[in-house]
């Protein structure tokens, strides 16, 4: 029987002394490496040295693949279209030639020229196109385009990213795709939303040019972190955003920064890194830590080494395996979008109209920076009085748009000011039913005066229910009653203003501070 082989397939990924194999059709003749005339060295591709040979065309077709023992001097030849190249020794070769059993080079050939409409299982056509559901991934490969790799092992590179793909199973419900480039300027070459097929991926990759320049690699990888992944450019909600980084021996420049901004916008970066720097070497390296510091988590899951650009193929599966662990995207939850807030607002007599639009604005404006959606962050209102009325809950809207139209539809009540009744209440009603939920919960409390009842009693139930609290007060707020509602450390969960205006100051403080909680409570 023959297997059918990709136009990837080198003679060492076989394992039998004698294969018979089945070329594809439209193989591009400038992807292939091959090495050698006649007697081939097992690094080169088995369709290309097929087609270098004259056994096929470019159409595909059946080949015998005899292994051969290595040899010294493979000569570099053109036949055919391609260019074999010379390759002073290898430990294994292999020669091809003609299946003789015409019965089978019309199978070959008719696999190869086989439209999917011939009506034959269609089913399998379908999944296809769909790809591997089970890997939900969006993913940045970020090559070394610098001089560092050059022209001839940027090419490698180009074939191992292939087989990565191959592997992965892109498809419309899949993994999805894109490829930036690194050099002295980051160039984004395709993006998420460009190719859903494998094999436009492939052909995609095969195009890329090398660009060379100084291995930026900080600055690609900061680029892509806050440019690729946009909803425009194709990246979709709930899917782990990956950053696959490149890198041959060591980056010209610094990638503390550029992981750090990794991480907070979500992206989970791994760093393959092929020819470690040598002892000698290390001296010219900015920082000997540069791995750990981009890595989303220097937890020796998200780094991983390959000695050289030759015989990567027994790296393909496993990096695949880690790309597809979806568990184990640590980056992928982030205070944007692992939080549910709950706004409680002061409506008493004492604040006013105008000035209770200036609190609204605030918590827009708080609320503007998570990303809502019903995956990721939620947000609630109650406004209080004597009374509490929940202005909506977590559930009501998912997305920014509602959110922001609903808190700018709150009508002011005016009345008394009761807030531990409204904190036990809110615990109650707008947290109960979100506490076994994935986010954490956290509810910001804004007043302008003195409450008529006890807050601390219901404020520490609300902490034992696990919800943290911000304490914002203006005017006539009493410090001692903010203190006594907020979460430990009291300094920093609670915040005052003499005016209302002073609230818009406050925004990226209690933005910080809720993402600095849930960065604490994931240590």
């Amino acid at each position: 029987a023959t297997t059918a082989i990709t136009c990837f397939t080198r003679g060492l990924d076989l394992r039998k002394e004698t294969e018979d194999v089945l070329c594809p059709s439209s193989c591009p003749l400038w992807q292939f490496y091959v090495f050698g005339d006649g007697v081939y060295a097992s690094l080169s591709s088995v369709c290309g040295a097929a087609i270098h040979r004259g056994v096929i065309t470019d159409t595909g077709g059946a080949v015998r693949v005899q292994t051969l023992p290595g040899q010294e001097n493979y000569p570099a030849v053109n036949a055919n279209g391609i260019q074999s190249q010379a390759l002073s020794r290898w430990a294994s070769s292999f020669s091809v030639t003609r299946i003789k059993s015409p019965v089978l080079e019309a199978v070959g050939r008719a696999v190869s020229t086989a439209r999917p409409s011939t009506g034959k299982r269609p089913k399998k056509q379908l999944d296809k196109k769909a790809g591997n559901k089970d890997c939900k991934a969006d993913i940045a490969f970020l090559l070394d385009g610098s001089y560092n790799i050059g022209q001839r092992r940027f090419n490698l590179q180009k074939n191992f990213v292939g087989k990565v793909a191959v592997m992965l199973g892109i498809g419309t419900e899949g993994p999805h795709v894109g490829v930036v480039q690194a050099s002295e300027h980051p160039k984004i070459e395709f993006y998420l939303k460009n190719f859903t097929a494998t094999k436009e991926v492939l052909f995609a990759i095969k195009e890329l040019g090398f660009r060379g320049g100084n291995s930026n690699t900080g600055k690609a990888l900061k680029h892509t972190a806050q440019k690729f992944f946009s909803l425009e450019n194709g990246a979709r909600k709930g899917i782990p955003k990956i950053i696959v980084v490149f890198l041959d021996g060591w980056p010209s420049d610094d990638l503390e920064e550029a992981g750090i901004v990794a991480r907070e916008f979500g992206v989970n970066v791994f760093i393959v890194s092929v020819a470690k720097p040598t002892t000698e070497e290390l001296g010219m390296v900015q920082d000997i830590g540069f791995v750990d510091k981009a890595v989303c988590r220097n937890n020796g899951f998200f780094s991983y080494q390959m000695p050289s650009w030759f015989g990567t193929t027994k790296y393909v599966k496993p990096l695949v395996q880690k790309l597809c662990s979806h568990e184990q995207m640590l980056c992928s939850k982030t205070c944007y979008n692992s939080v549910n807030i709950g706004f409680l607002i002061d409506g008493s007599s004492s604040v006013g109209d105008s000035n209770f639009r200036l609190m609204l604005e605030f918590i827009s404006n708080v609320a503007k920076a998570f990303e809502i959606s019903d995956i990721g962050s939620k947000v609630a209102v109650v406004q209080f009085t004597y009374d509490q009325r929940t202005e909506f809950s977590f559930t009501d809207y998912m997305t920014k748009e509602k959110v922001l139209s609903a808190i700018r539809n709150i009508r002011y009540m005016s009345g008394g000011t009761a807030t531990g009744d409204a904190i036990s209440f809110t615990t109650r009603n707008v947290f109960g039913p979100m506490k076994d939920g994935p986010n954490k919960n956290f509810l910001v409390v804004l007043t302008d005066g003195q409450s008529y009842d006890d807050v601390r009693g219901p404020a520490a139930a609300a902490q034992k229910a696990g919800i943290t609290v911000f304490s914002v007060g203006v005017a006539w707020a009493p410090v001692d009653d903010l203190k006594d509602m907020a979460s430990e450390p009291r300094e920093s969960h609670t915040f005052f203003t003499r005016e209302f205006t002073g609230l818009e100051q406050m925004v990226p403080d209690v933005i910080r501070g809720i993402c600095r909680d849930f960065l604490d409570s994931r240590q």
